[in-house]
């Protein structure tokens, strides 16, 4: 074993020379952990892989994985996301107004969007071999978005905003490790070294949210690729008082230690982060943002096991008493083994920054004729600074974006929306700024709503309803389990006009690409941060016949068949007279030679004529024997004395 780790250890030093040579590849690797409100801990891994262009660097990569470039070069990628998902956000508790949850918080299940660079009749087509790549490589069932009532082509509701983006989802596809086994073959020490030593898969499925994605963006300069994991897991072992938060560390949570960085890894950290809220909390409890800062290893609130390498404030916050917090360890030859813990001093009671709006959807009506959609926003009570503005002035207007995909046999009546806000209902023309609608195809495509509002920021509740027709389905149309009823993917709620960018101080952040991905002052090339959110996944109940009945009619009408066919060939065939005939006849024919003729000389001797014998039963053969051994012996007893009496 320790051969083979020394095995191991030369070749990725010989690869890391290697890309150190060429100075052209990128792969960095980041840890993110943030205890939430609910006694949890939210643990975020980034991984981020650069490579330039193929003209300036050639076809022959040392980090990047090859599979991952044959997808870019055969579908001719700009942009694709992929993510699978086990359980579902708690934006109520975890919070949905930051990077990490409004980039990472994703739909139960499967979702895929990509953007082709390709002529607009060539998308579909794209389209559909990607996804059986895709399945192929992830060992999922991603193929099954082929099929066109499966996938739609968002234009204004879906962010990022393309021609050619298509967009699909299955909300009922199980995650296992069977698709995070290929996530990880991605990366260049895969789960043997490195922050991804970590991925403990027990660990990992036990906790209450998972989900692993995968984003590529490719453009002249180069292609990027993203792989992030996003857990919510429960601390093993809690604090003595139910006030205090739980203490934890790396060890109690992934059931193992950091054993030190990947030796192809340009940068390797571990930040562990205080929101605003939190920092906002400390503060009321007398312990002072400043101080935190500089004790950061001790202080009146809590406590770091390891002493942090640098400690990065926030500098875009619109209270200066609310300013997040990061501390960043690095990871270098000189750490055989960290294990980074927290200790709590101090009970603490916090919420998670929400967005606008916590957006909700649900079923109204009963039976298997007929039913409505609603969506419900209720206000979170946000702070004017989230949009920039004085948020209770009565010109103050926010901007919602929804996007909702309903399958084919869910029918969408369009002219039955209505909006309630506040209690009231309102004309939707005065709501609504843009609409777009694609009305269901029966077997061919799905029903797609995409949605432009603009509401009043003093708006406390909004409600969105539509009527809907469950339609009937061909039996080959019924899923094995479809007395569960069928999905209906979840809606996709976006808010333009608000950024979920957190400001970091410049000269701290440029070895960092997780900070990056939350931009820094005066950077224009990063993408804007928009709030995004999804609704639940609805399970609508349709007319569904009853399965079993072919089965037991089948197997009634069989036993029946054969019971009245068996008796009836019985019947036909016994025919007892014959029988007796046939066996007498039998009987006759079986008898020997040397009895038929002693038989008919002793009837010459009583001058009777000759009679067969008549068997008293062919299933007698010993009665049978008894008599012709007493004929013999009469027979023989009529020749001795015949002799004796001539003699």
């Amino acid at each position: 074993m320790a051969f083979l780790r020394l095995i191991q250890f030369f070749t990725l030093l010989v690869l890391f020379c290697l890309n150190g040579s060429k100075g052209d590849e990128e792969f960095s690797e980041e840890l993110l952990l943030r205890p939430l409100p609910d006694r949890k801990v939210l643990a975020h891994f980034h991984f981020e892989n650069k490579v330039p262009s193929a003209e300036t660097h050639g076809r022959h990569y040392s980090l990047f994985p090859k599979a991952i470039y044959q997808l870019v070069e055969k579908f001719q990628i700009r942009e694709m996301e992929l993510s699978f998902t086990q359980g579902r956000w708690n934006y109520e508790t975890w919070g949905g107004f930051d990077p990490v949850s409004s980039s990472n918080a994703k739909p139960p299940g499967v979702e895929l969007w990509a953007i082709f660079n390709v002529p607009l009749d060539q998308v579909d087509v794209t389209w559909k071999s990607l996804t059986h790549a895709l399945s192929g490589l992830f060992c999922a069932s991603v193929n099954f978005l082929e099929s066109t009532t499966t996938y739609s082509a968002p234009t204004s509701g879906f962010p990022p905003y393309a021609d050619n983006l298509r967009y699909g989802a299955l909300p009922r596809e199980a995650v296992c490790t069977e698709n995070l086994t290929p996530w990880l073959k991605l990366l260049p020490c895969r789960d043997k070294a490195g922050l991804a030593s970590l991925l403990d898969r027990p660990s990992i499925y036990r906790g209450f949210y998972h989900s692993q994605r995968l984003r590529l963006v490719s453009t002249e300069l180069g292609i990027k690729l993203e792989q992030t994991l996003t857990i919510v897991l429960q601390p093993g072992y809690k604090s003595s008082s139910k006030l205090l938060q739980p203490s934890w560390s790396i060890s109690s949570i992934f059931g193992r230690k950091v054993s030190g960085k990947c030796a192809l890894a340009k940068t390797s950290t571990i930040f562990f982060a205080l929101d605003r809220a939190l920092v906002f909390e400390l503060n009321k409890l007398g312990v002072k943002s400043e101080k935190i800062g500089v004790e950061a290893a001790s202080n009146p609130a809590f406590e770091l096991s390891v002493i942090p390498d640098k400690v990065i404030k926030e500098v875009n916050s619109s209270s200066s008493e609310s300013l997040s917090i990061l501390y960043g360890f690095s990871l270098d030859s000189s750490y055989d083994i960290l294990d980074i813990g927290l200790t709590w001093k101090l009970p603490v009671v916090w919420s998670s920054p929400q967005a606008p709006f916590h957006a909700t959807r649900f079923l109204t009506g009963s039976g298997n004729e007929r039913g409505s959609i609603v969506i419900l926003l209720r206000s979170t009570e946000y702070s004017a600074g989230v949009m920039g503005g004085n948020a209770a002035g009565d010109g103050c207007k926010l901007q919602v974006v929804i996007f909702q995909a309903v399958p084919w046999y869910v029918k969408l009546y369009f002219h039955t929306l209505q909006v309630v806000i506040d209690g009231r209902l309102e004309i939707v023309t005065e709501v609504v700024e843009k609409i777009r609608v694609a009305p269901s195809e029966d077997r061919v495509s799905l029903g797609v709503m995409e949605m432009v509002m603009r509401l009043p920021c003093s708006v406390k509740t909004a409600a969105l309803t539509i009527e809907f027709d469950k339609g009937f389905l061909h039996i080959d149309d019924y899923p094995p389990d479809a007395n569960q009823g069928f999905d209906i993917p979840s809606a996709v709620i976006s808010f333009p006009d608000t950024d979920t960018s957190t400001y970091y101080l410049e000269e701290n952040t440029t070895c960092s690409s997780l900070l990056l991905k939350f931009q820094l002052p005066g950077n224009v090339t990063q993408e804007k941060n928009t709030v995004l959110s999804y609704t639940e996944v609805l399970l609508v109940p349709l007319a569904t016949p009853d399965f079993s009945m072919p089965y037991n009619v089948i197997t009634i009408t069989c036993t029946v068949f054969a019971l009245y066919f068996g008796s009836l060939l019985n019947v036909l065939r016994r025919r007892v007279g014959e029988e007796e005939r046939f066996l007498k006849a039998k009987a006759g024919r079986k008898i020997p030679l040397v009895p038929l003729l002693l038989n008919k000389l002793l009837a010459k001797l009583r001058g009777r004529p000759y009679e067969p014998t008549k068997s008293s039963s062919p299933s007698s053969p010993s009665s049978s024997s008894k008599k012709l051994i007493l004929k013999v012996i009469l027979v023989a007893g009529v020749a001795v004395g015949w002799h004796y009496y001539y003699g």
